[in-house]
Order: C-alpha cells, then sequence, then structure tokens
C-alpha cells in the first residue's frame, strides 16, 4: 500500500513541476503573434508595395 501512495506522490509532484517549466498559454500566444509580426515585416521589406 506504501507503494502506491510513494508512486501517486511522486507522480503529482511530476506533474506540479512540469507545469510549472511549460509557458502558459499566453505566453505561448504572445511568442507566435510576435514570430507572426516579425514574419510580415521582413516579408513586406523584401517586397516592395504595389501601387
Amino acid at each position: 500500500m506504501a507503494g502506491i501512495w510513494r508512486d501517486f506522490l511522486t507522480a503529482l509532484v511530476e506533474a506540479v513541476r512540469r507545469r510549472d517549466t511549460q509557458p502558459s498559454a499566453d505566453e505561448r500566444r504572445r511568442a507566435v503573434e510576435k514570430l507572426a509580426d516579425q514574419r510580415i515585416r521582413e516579408d513586406q521589406r523584401k517586397r516592395p508595395p504595389e501601387h
């Protein structure tokens, strides 16, 4: 029985630790938006605007 509790607590600690190291959804969204903005600016620099 103690082994089951030990495994449960180990899994719980690992889940919490893993969640802390992963970026939050907001951080991922901001990173994707920033990357998209950078790509748009790079594309605009490469192609002159059409008139």
